[in-house]
């Protein structure tokens, strides 16, 4: 298998820290965002869609997309569980993860790539030709975070994780959230959600975490 990944880009790590979950390893082809590389010849080749990360399997399958790629490697490698064991819980975690997403990612990914200037004729993601950043919807995006951060902070105070008492690709990707919204979106944790500051202490400190 063959990752085309981003060290500077979230959905690209969520499948690293996955796969470091599961330890499964495969060669890895590091894609420079910010200078485009995503959108030359050569990689569009692999994905029309620009987009990482990218899996391509060993008999030339290409996978896109974080969950799909999850999806993937937790049917082949199903040790240890990490999409749920049984209709309820799968179903749970999905949702929470879909969560994550919609509540969390799609904010910071706005905030950031409407105010970063290397991205300023950038403002979607993807080989989808020139769109200009709009500053308004950084502020939005930010709002947006500051409000996840609120809620995630009151489901934390009932779960030790995310999606129930076990570690899951919820976690995953609300670790990849945080660490993306207080770093390059700069929506900093505030001091008065104690449950989210315990939760990503805890899962911070797994190995995984630094894949």
């Amino acid at each position: 298998m063959k990752l085309y990944d981003s060290k500077l880009a979230p959905n690209p790590r969520r499948v690293r820290i996955f796969m470091a979950e599961k330890g499964v390893t495969c060669d890895n082809v590091q894609i420079d965002i910010i200078k485009g590389e995503n959108l030359s010849d050569e990689f569009l080749a692999v994905n029309p869609r620009g987009l990482l990360p990218t899996l391509v399997l060993d008999d030339g399958t290409v996978i896109d997309e974080s969950v799909a790629i999850c999806r993937y490697l937790e049917e082949t490698h199903p040790e240890p569980p990490l999409m749920g064991t049984d209709p309820v819980s799968k179903a749970q975690i999905e949702s929470r993860q879909r969560h994550m997403e919609f509540d969390g990612l799609l904010g910071a990914a706005e905030a950031f790539r409407n105010s970063f200037p290397g991205f300023s004729s950038r403002g979607l993601a993807g080989n989808v030709g020139t769109i200009e950043a709009i500053p308004a919807l950084a502020a939005r995006g930010k709002a947006t975070v500051s409000s996840f951060y609120e809620s995630l902070d009151r489901d934390l105070g009932n779960s030790t994780y995310v999606a129930g008492e076990q570690f899951s690709i919820a976690d995953i990707t609300a670790l990849c959230v945080v660490d993306f919204a207080t770093g390059a979106a700069r929506v900093a944790i505030p001091d008065s959600c104690e449950n989210l500051i315990r939760w990503h202490e805890n899962v911070s400190a797994r190995p995984s975490a630094q894949a």
